[in-house]
């Protein structure tokens, strides 16, 4: 499609009454205001619509009022991850807000328009275009506490096989939206979950332990070197051993590099018989130890002790062989290839050190990540590195829960589910899938703005045994914009995106100080050498003379000169058209003089009579179809495209001039155009 940008002579008017200025008149007002603040700038411009500019319309205060009272809210608020218009959410009805709000166009006066190009949905399904605008929750940690596992001190953030999310979801979500759920309206709600049920428990008071184990008082009093039986429970683990605790302390077991945390889940009471070491001045039971397990048991973990940097660096000077501490850090991630620190504002010397981590953590523990750290404070090493097992992580901008191990090895990760509301309740759409967190570390993108090179593959590797014809509703975060939805339907050996988008290009005019939805077009045509605006249209008028009329007649060369079309190749004698001068030539004696043979046996008045009919009817709504394909019908309403273009002709007082002319078509089918009326010479 041909891009064209028609400069209307008001315009061209308004520009050149702007330049008669005294010399004072820069003080007087604002650049395109009068001095009243009204604006000045009469426009036509073409305009196709960016990102930015979908997300806009879809956030416009007006638009968010008038989405409201049809019932579309979710729907406009999809259009910012979609990017298309839909029938429930137009163009006609969305634009003139953001057009009315949005520099430079609300500087535009009465009389401005814009050719806005723009996507479409053509034939998705409802499920696709609406979707992307749904709530975006999340669970809270009061949810999980008070409606999950019903405790304030024995919850886990998050669910659990014994505590599904599928059982607690509809209600969490309800819980969120209140009485603004209506039917048809989607919900993203993200949650965390364990693959395993957590032990809880309390160490030394509270809730007693299995019946037959009783947990020894002895490691508070274990020096290096100390042969040592000890009854305790597990209260956290990493990849190399575990911290145990009795009535009188915690001290580290080191098992070895390789060691499994999910051997010894916490709360789980061990009979230990083994050796105490010091380890580079921390005290540890040395590798070879004999465990028995003897069964499990709730456990609360004390409350941590804060370091902050002042903290950090006061503990590098600690006396030798300390037992574990339970602590808390926050500070900055900093990778360094496989070790993982923590930098903690304050601290001069010292930093967190994540102690033989696993790999889901280190997948969180991404480089430059600010976080809070609750943990087992085990070690120092290399003089500095504060050695911490975690046990829970937050993001320190919103303490918002990462990741939590409240019973090794049980792991809370994030997920996210899409429900949809019919009516009475939320339920899971059919065919629907979110991607989760994880999804985008495994792709190494923090949103997806090219869909096509990932969701095949993901879908691929998630639905194996889909049969052809399966359809799958993918919602995806697509950036700044917010979630976006795709549909793919499987062929039997891949994924394939239907998109159902078209472009299309709608008119809005500037009237009484507001921006409106105009299907009717008007083309300006200025007229004189040099015409930039106007030479386009005309020379495709002569192009089509050339090819429907000069070439049947044996014509080969645009330049021959031969037959309608003028040897200069820019003008013809079929119906007067110049793109040199611009306009319509209606001289009968220059028609006569080009091709003689093609007038033979009219009139002086006849040829003009006969050109002004053949651009009336034939030559420009020819061209008018080869400029503006997209032009379409609107069911109830006339849509007219008018040009506004001058001729130079002989007038009855014996001179020629050039003069005004306007000829008017409607459009009857896509692309097609019918002739209305015209009228030649204005004002002769």
């Amino acid at each position: 499609m041909k891009k064209n940008i028609y400069l209307p002579l008001l315009a061209i008017g308004a520009m050149a009454a702007l330049t008669g200025c005294d010399e004072n008149s820069w003080n007087d007002k604002l650049d395109g205001f009068d001095a009243s603040f009204n604006p000045t700038e009469v426009k036509s411009i073409e305009l196709t619509l960016t990102d930015a500019d979908y997300a806009a319309i879809a956030s416009n205060k007006v638009n968010k009022e008038i989405a409201e009272k049809n019932d579309a809210a979710q729907a406009l608020a999809a259009l910012s991850g979609n990017k298309y218009f839909t029938d429930k959410i137009t163009a006609a009805e969305y634009v003139p807000a953001f057009l009315s709000s949005t520099a430079p166009y609300m500087m535009y006066t009465d009389g401005s328009s814009i050719r806005l190009t723009y996507n479409v949905s053509v034939g998705l399904p409802a499920e696709v275009t609406e979707s992307a605008g749904a709530w975006d929750l999340s669970v809270g940690e009061d949810f999980y506490k008070d409606k999950v596992w019903e405790s304030d001190d024995n919850y886990i953030v998050g669910f659990a096989p014994e505590k599904p999310a599928s059982r607690y979801l509809p209600a969490a979500i309800q819980e969120s939206v209140g009485n603004l759920a209506q039917e048809g309206q989607y919900a993203i709600i993200s949650y965390y979950e364990s693959e395993q049920n957590p032990i809880f428990g309390n160490v030394g008071g509270g809730d007693e332990p299995d019946p037959g184990f009783t947990l020894s008082s002895v490691i508070s009093e274990i020096l290096a070197g100390d042969d040592v039986v000890i009854d305790g429970v597990v209260g956290g683990a990493c990849t190399c051993g575990f911290v145990l605790t009795d009535l009188s302390g915690t001290i580290f077991v080191y098992m070895g590099s390789g060691f499994d945390p999910a051997t010894y889940p916490i709360g789980t009471q061990l009979h230990l018989e083994g050796t105490a070491t010091s380890y580079k001045n921390n005290l540890q039971i040395a590798v070879g130890a004999t465990i028995d397990v003897k069964g499990t048991q709730v456990y609360t973990f004390p409350t941590p002790t804060v370091y902050d940097g002042a903290a950090l660096d006061a503990v590098l000077s600690r006396p030798a062989d300390q037992l574990a501490v339970f602590g808390k850090i926050n500070g900055k991630v900093i990778v360094s290839g496989n070790n993982i620190n923590i930098q903690v504002a304050g601290a001069e010397t010292a930093m967190g050190s994540i102690y033989y981590p696993t790999d889901d953590q280190r997948a969180e523990l991404t480089d430059g990540r600010d976080i809070n750290l609750y943990g087992w404070f085990v070690s120092i090493s290399g003089s500095r590195y504060c050695n911490f097992i975690i046990n829970s992580l937050e993001s320190a901008t919103n303490n918002a829960p990462i990741m939590r191990s409240v019973a090794a090895p049980v792991v809370t990760v994030e997920k996210n589910a899409v429900y949809y509301y019919n009516g009475s309740k939320w339920v899971v759409p059919d065919n629907f899938v979110v991607l989760n967190p994880g999804d985008y570390i495994e792709m190494g993108l923090s949103y997806i703005s090219a869909p096509d090179s990932y969701l095949p593959i993901y879908l691929k590797q998630h639905y194996p045994y889909a049969q052809p014809d399966n359809v799958k509703y993918v919602l995806y975060n697509s950036g700044s914009n917010g979630y976006a939805c795709a549909e793919y339907i499987y062929d039997g050996g891949k994924w394939n995106r239907f998109l159902g988008i078209e472009t299309e290009t709608s008119q809005f005019v500037k009237a009484e100080g507001k921006w409106m939805f105009d299907p009717n077009v008007t083309i300006n045509l200025p007229y004189g050498k040099g015409q930039t605006a106007s030479a386009p249209f005309y020379q495709a008028c002569v192009d089509w003379v050339y090819e429907n009329k000069c070439v049947p007649l044996g014509d080969t060369s645009i330049k021959s000169g031969k037959f309608w079309v003028t040897s200069y190749g820019n003008n013809d004698y079929y119906c007067g058209t110049s793109a040199y001068q611009n306009n319509v030539d209606l001289r009968a004696a220059s028609a006569r003089a080009q091709y003689s043979a093609g007038w033979e046996g009219y009139t002086d008045e006849e040829i003009v009579a006969t050109m002004e009919e053949r651009c009336d009817r034939e030559v420009f709504p020819a061209v008018l179809s080869e400029f503006y394909p997209d032009a379409k019908p609107i069911e109830g309403l006339e849509v007219i495209y008018t040009i506004n273009f001058y001729a130079y002709a002989l007038l009855p007082s014996g001179s020629y001039k050039t003069l005004p002319c306007v000829a008017r078509y409607v459009v009857t089918a896509q692309g097609q155009f019918t002739y209305l009326d015209s009228e030649w010479l204005i004002g002769q």
